[in-house]
């Protein structure tokens, strides 16, 4: 991590405010998020403003040069900003039907539903479960945060999205609307990837 000016300082928060707003906006949007993972939601951009405002708080009180850290999966074992709008994009496609090979907008299968959601958030995913299982930051399952991607089965057949409190936003199957799947009821898992 380098220094930064005053004017980089200053574009830095400039940034965080927008993205946090951003999220909490999309967030806030998502009105069929139910109770549990609006907690968990909660919980993580609570975090994750706390982190931002101890950054601008230091910037502010001091005029020496400072780090700004920058977020990667790989440092925080929390959720991640791209993450979270992806979750809550999936959950405004919530009711809607399961279709092997449906990429959207009114049917979609597991891997056609992550790669949208996450496309939302600014990530490009493959389109199939199997190559998205392998792009991403790998986490330990211990460490599973909302937002994070989810393959189940060694085949990595089936993917959704972690929604916090053992729930896993997912298009399952045919006859089951898209939404929250308790993840006891899911196959094995194969891997989690955050992004």
């Amino acid at each position: 991590m380098t220094p930064t000016t005053a004017a980089d300082r200053r574009r830095n928060r400039v940034r965080t405010a927008l993205g946090v707003t951003g999220l909490a906006v999309l967030t806030a949007g998502a009105v069929l998020i139910p109770p549990a993972l609006a907690r968990s939601t909660t919980d993580e951009l609570g975090r994750l403003t706390a982190a931002e405002t101890e950054v601008a708080d230091t910037v502010e009180s001091t005029d020496t040069e400072v780090t700004v850290p920058v977020w990667t999966p790989e440092s925080s074992p929390s959720s991640s900003p791209a993450g979270l709008v992806a979750l809550a994009a999936a959950h405004t496609q919530a009711g809607k039907e399961y279709q092997w090979g449906g990429t959207g907008p009114d049917e979609w299968d597991c891997s056609g539903l992550v790669q949208w959601a996450f496309g939302t958030a600014g990530v490009e995913l493959p389109r199939v479960s199997e190559d998205q299982a392998l792009v991403g930051a790998e986490v330990p399952v211990a460490d599973m945060a909302p937002g994070d991607v989810i393959t189940f089965r060694d085949a990595a057949d089936h993917i959704g999205i972690y929604a916090g409190s053992g729930q896993v936003f997912n298009a399952y199957d045919e006859g089951v609307p898209i939404g929250l799947t308790p993840l006891a009821d899911l196959p094995p898992i194969h891997n989690v990837q955050r992004f």
